[in-house]
């Protein structure tokens, strides 16, 4: 598999930046450059902004059932190239080959989704107070948008927006990442090949508060979505208030796993390695601190380090690999870090807690146990194959720890109790709540936090919305 130099898209064009600027892209598996992607300039960005401005006028007038039609075309696009597309993420990301087929595959499950809820976005007839008086409420769409997204699913963050925006009408520019930047062209690639119109779907890269700092203010841009760290999140969000920008904020996690004695163990064990390992950890609902009630504290502890133990660790196209490599050396050492810092505060390694080999970004999946609070981790996002382990006694306790940090992502419990399933998901301050199993980022369901996770949803119904204006028209006969 050859890995592609990856240009930008600007008015149906696939282009080098006008400096001609690239950066380069490596493999974290082998820490090896294997291509570049070209670096946007402001000549680029103000062309990007004028063919976003133009195909807005394009897209917004073709009627919603076409635009469907054209989506659908992507989406079976993304399907028929999902296995050619797979390793070219795994070499710029580092996930295993199958996450990274899933990835591209499941994009096409999102594209259709929206496309069809695009078809629905009603509006409705308000009844008037007198005769021959029509009050109608209308649906519009927003307007230009640019979306910024992170190199973790360098495909999913992207086909959400990109998704939602398509739907409702607008037009969008999206920043994809640079490390990971040929992967959401494909991407793009699929919605330019099945039809949509020039200006439409534009794909830039470069420096990152450069861009953002440029865009969000333009007055053609009406919408803005970011997926990223808290910190950078905050500061994109006072940005496009200044403006009066509508945003949506998909923000950082440190979700919360609790585990009561009447939980199946067995299940719970493996359905929580299998969700705080993939992608490497690098997930924003990733599991992360692990509250197990004392009574079955040492079995989850067994269950879960055996389970975790078995995973082969390993470069993404390896077909017996269980877990790729991390994104960058920032995430190895930071993880390092983390553990210790929690061990030297009176924590216990139970598995794991190395580097693997001295090639490539690779960390052993590690269980930490005993845990305190004042250990970082348990405060900072650990964005990596860190799971944190300690017990409690009481389900106060519990629900006093779920929400002690201003994150409120994912969530997770475990009981076999309809009452304790119904208090906790109560209790809990999160945007997401999955109780006995891993039931979250479906399309059509709500995705997205409250505090400092964020605000809006890049799932569901409610993702729309955020695409839309509302026109109230006032008619009387005459």
């Amino acid at each position: 598999m050859t890995y592609p130099n990856v240009n930008l898209l600007i008015d149906g064009k696939w282009r080098p930046s006008n400096s001609g600027r690239t950066i380069a892209v490596l493999n974290p598996a082998t820490e090896e450059q294997i291509g570049t992607v070209a670096h946007a300039d402001k000549s680029d960005l103000d062309e990007a902004l004028a063919a976003a401005e133009k195909g807005f006028k394009v897209w917004r007038a073709i009627a919603p059932f076409e635009r469907a039609k054209v989506m659908r075309k992507a989406a079976a696009l993304m399907r028929e190239r999902a296995d050619t597309i797979g390793p070219i993420l795994t070499m710029e990301q580092g996930k295993t080959l199958a996450e990274a087929t899933l990835e591209a595959n499941l994009s096409a499950d999102i594209i259709e989704w929206f496309a069809e809820e695009g078809k629905r976005a009603y509006g409705r007839i308000i009844p008037a107070r007198g005769p021959g008086i029509y009050q109608l409420a209308m649906k519009e769409p927003v307007g230009p948008v640019a979306a910024f997204t992170p190199w973790n699913f360098p495909i999913n963050q992207v086909v959400r927006k990109l998704s939602a925006a398509l739907a409702a009408g607008c037009s969008i520019i999206v920043k994809a990442p640079e490390e990971t930047p040929a992967a959401p062209a494909e991407l793009l690639r699929a919605f330019v090949d099945a039809g949509v119109p020039a200006g439409v779907v534009n794909l830039v890269y470069g420096v990152p508060s450069e861009i953002s700092e440029y865009l969000i203010p333009h007055p053609t841009i009406r919408k803005i979505s970011f997926t990223g760290s808290t910190n950078v999140g905050k500061q994109l969000s006072a940005l496009a208030g200044l403006h009066m920008k509508r945003a949506t904020m998909e923000l950082g996690g440190h979700a919360p796993v609790i585990v009561f004695n009447d939980a199946d163990i067995d299940s719970a064990a493996k359905i929580l390695v299998g969700a705080k390992y993939r992608n490497a950890g690098q997930v924003c609902i990733s599991p992360t601190r692990f509250m197990v009630q004392e009574g079955v504290y040492d079995q989850f502890i067994e269950k879960f380090v055996a389970n975790t133990k078995s995973i082969k660790v390993g470069n993404g196209l390896d077909q017996d690999s269980r877990m790729g490599s991390l994104a960058n050396p920032r995430r190895v050492a930071a993880i390092e870090e983390m553990v210790q810092d929690a061990v030297g505060k009176g924590a216990k390694v139970a598995t794991g807690g190395s580097r693997v080999g001295n090639k490539g970004y690779f960390f052993e999946p590690t269980v930490v146990t005993d845990v305190p609070k004042n250990a970082r981790a348990m405060s900072e996002e650990p964005f990596g194959p860190l799971a944190l382990v300690s017990p409690f006694s009481k389900f106060d306790d519990a629900a006093e720890e779920a929400n002690r940090l201003p994150f409120g992502l994912a969530s997770y419990a475990f009981t076999s109790s309809t009452k304790t399933a119904t208090a906790i998901g109560a209790a809990i301050e999160a945007g997401m709540v999955s109780i006995n199993s891993f039931g979250l980022a479906l399309p059509e369901t709500p995705f997205g936090g409250i505090k400092d996770s964020g605000y809006g949803s890049e799932g569901g119904t409610e993702a729309m919305e955020a695409y839309f204006n509302t026109k109230f028209i006032s008619q009387t006969g005459v």
